[in-house]
């Protein structure tokens, strides 16, 4: 697939004044063609269709996360969701990559659910991402706390409370903001499970993440 041939596509239904709005909301870090989701998702659907070899096309990624608008980086993201039934553990080292390229917390917050679906097929993969909660690096950390969302009775609490406990004490927003999330989706599940984790660290976390993860637990 061309990542010429898809900005080409972009461009002609992007909104200079979208691209304004949409550049403020993401404090000005990237540029905007000006094409909002449904519409992006619509083009990309159709040139997806140009693939038909049952592979992950690095290549087209690549080019995509490496051009300047912010639109394709996301356009990246949506093919790989539609492939993620092709992952293995070898694309855990891509798509680390990508995490570290042109990191904020909109492509972070969409990479984790790829990376927790390769999680949780390939259980040997768990010390890797046990490594990303403690690396220096804030968005790896994010990423791995984050990367159960949603798996409601298939969480693995045993691998939650350890990433959650290699992060307590942080004072980054978006580490302590990502551990709040983490509790709050599963005390859907087992808000006992939640409020003892809480109760027993109390002390070591950041009233954030004990705002957030208590939302939906009575008192």
């Amino acid at each position: 697939m061309d990542v010429k041939e898809l900005l080409e596509d972009l461009k002609r239904v992007a909104s200079p004044n979208d691209a304004v709005a949409m550049k403020a909301y993401m404090k000005n870090k990237f540029e905007f063609l000006g094409v909002k989701t449904p519409a992006r998702r619509k083009l990309a659907k159709t040139f997806f269709k140009q693939q038909t070899d049952s592979v992950i096309d690095w290549n087209f990624i690549n080019g995509a996360w490496n051009n300047p608008y912010r639109e394709l980086q996301y356009t990246a993201l949506d093919y790989l969701e539609s492939r993620k039934k092709l992952f293995t553990p070898s694309d855990l080292s891509h798509l680390k990559k990508l995490a570290q390229t042109k990191s904020w917390w909109d492509t972070i917050d969409f990479l984790d659910r790829l990376v927790g679906s390769i999680i949780a097929r390939f259980p040997e993969t768990k010390e890797i991402i046990l490594s990303w909660s403690c690396d220096e690096d804030i968005w790896l950390r994010r990423l791995a706390i984050d990367h159960q969302l949603l798996r409601k009775e298939e969480t693995d609490t045993e691998l939650l409370e350890k990433i959650l406990v290699n992060n307590l004490g942080q004072t980054e927003f978006f580490i302590n903001k990502a551990i709040g999330w983490a509790l709050r989706d599963y005390s859907k599940t087992n808000p006992d499970w939640v409020k003892d984790f809480i109760e027993r660290h109390r002390v070591e976390m950041a009233a954030l993440s004990i705002r957030e993860g208590s939302k939906y637990i009575s008192s």
